[in-house]
């Protein structure tokens, strides 16, 4: 095995910490930030010649920078995030509310497809069929479906 120097082992981790940036913009959330600016932070320092391996100093000075680049990461990222929890909704949470029909939908079967808050839910109707394009009100749920009705 070849031993990397300080100019080899400097851009090697410039260039990954490049990557795992890439990564994040790709695929956001996947938290690669912090470890892609810590990476390059300590890429620059070897390029710079600061021994952050072998040396007490150039050690306290590499995790000191480490921590820093990793808390200032955190921060900006934190800033530049919607601040909105995800929403969720249960069955339950649909009673009374509208929605339309996406495929038809009668009250033998719970094939029908109804759209409620722009997400589809499986449904059976209370009545005769009700076909797509239609109006409808959520009066029941019933373990994976929804019961509805027409709103005429």
């Amino acid at each position: 095995m070849v031993p990397l120097d300080g100019m080899t082992l400097g851009w090697l981790l410039i260039v990954t910490g490049a990557v795992l940036l890439l990564v994040e913009v790709h695929s956001p959330g996947f938290f690669a930030a912090v470890p892609a600016t810590v990476m390059i932070v300590l890429g620059i320092m070897v390029l710079l010649g600061i021994d952050i391996y072998n040396s007490g100093w150039g050690a306290i000075v590499g995790v000191t920078a480490a921590i820093i680049a990793g808390g200032l990461t955190v921060w900006v990222y934190s800033k530049i995030t919607p601040n909105e929890s995800p929403t969720t909704i249960s069955r339950d949470s649909l009673i009374g509310m509208e929605g339309r029909v996406k495929t038809r939908v009668d009250d033998t079967t719970i094939s029908g497809k109804v759209l409620i808050a722009s997400t589809e839910w499986s449904a059976r109707s209370t009545g005769p069929e009700i076909p797509p394009g239609k109006k409808v009100r959520v009066v029941d749920s019933q373990g994976v479906h929804i019961v509805v009705e027409e709103v005429k």
